[in-house]
């Protein structure tokens, strides 16, 4: 083998090497080290003890009620979000590419709007419409309708992770819908297709690389999510992002918050590419 194949070869290495450093450095060091923390026997009076380990941590999750009832309620609060961004931002992508110029910029300048703020200014002022005395309520009413307890229920906590999440989901959905050439759409149209037989068979199949990265992107952010449960959902209503930072910073269980912190990471896993294989397959069936 010549020397110029061989350096043809290891370019790519040299190229990608200072990424793969950086990679490893940022991402994949951490998650080693709380992996190997997470085994650590924990001492109330002297913290972790290094060197010695345990399942204990991993055992006490998965048997006790109040760890299993956490994970739940994380799942579904994240199901639901990634549900109703669906439901709202695919719509809202399908309006926004058929729309011009200056609309299209400003829906578009709304749409990334909630991502200029802060989320935890973004939770504060969700906890200041969706309070006792906020607005939510005062128009309520003016409607004839008693106060509603909506702060600190996990309807204040969907309604604030779909507000953050929302262009997550219109934006992929909105790049795949720019590759679709309308004159397609105006062909079936003319075809005699209904509007709804066009969007089914031609527009929902194009889009759903978009619809199955965004749903991923929105379950991931969902289901990690840490200020909006923390400020909206309140000291009773926990999720997994709560409950790690609990065992950190108050309980001072050091190994417990890794265990659960790599349990919601496998979790996640699991359930996202479940569903990336559930909803490819379908594609790829449709497709064919």
């Amino acid at each position: 083998m010549s020397t110029s194949t061989q350096s043809n070869k290891a370019t790519p290495w040299w190229l990608s090497g200072p990424a793969l450093l950086l990679f490893t450095a940022l991402l994949l060091v951490p998650l080693a080290l709380t992996a190997v923390l997470s085994f650590n026997v924990y001492d109330p009076a002297t913290g972790p003890k290094a060197g010695e380990f345990t399942l204990a941590h991993y055992a006490l999750v998965f048997s006790d009620s109040y760890y299993l009832g956490i994970f739940w309620r994380t799942f579904w609060v994240s199901a639901l979000v990634t549900l109703i961004c669906v439901v709202v931002g695919a719509p809202e992508a399908y309006v926004l590419s058929r729309m011009r110029n200056p609309w299209r910029s400003v829906l578009l300048l709304v749409v990334l709007a909630p991502l200029l703020v802060s989320v935890v200014v973004r939770a504060f002022g969700w906890s200041m419409l969706l309070g006792p005395e906020g607005a939510v309520n005062g128009l309520l009413g003016l409607l004839g309708i008693g106060p509603v307890k909506i702060l600190y229920t996990n309807t204040a906590v969907v309604i604030a992770l779909v507000h953050v999440m929302l262009p997550f989901m219109v934006i992929p959905v909105w790049t795949s819908l720019q590759k679709l050439d309308a004159g397609v759409e105006n062909a079936a149209l003319s075809l005699n297709a209904t509007p709804l037989t066009t969007l089914r068979r031609i527009v929902l199949p194009q889009v759903m690389p978009g619809i199955l990265s965004g749903s991923l992107i929105v379950f991931g952010l969902a289901a990690s999510s840490f200020a909006i449960p923390g400020l909206l959902g309140g000291r009773r209503l926990k999720m997994v992002a709560t409950i790690v930072y609990d065992e950190y910073l108050s309980e001072l269980n050091w190994p417990l918050g890794a265990a659960v912190a790599l349990i919601l990471l496998v979790a996640n896993l699991v359930v996202m590419l479940s569903y990336n294989r559930l909803v490819e397959g379908r594609y790829k069936k449709a497709l064919g």
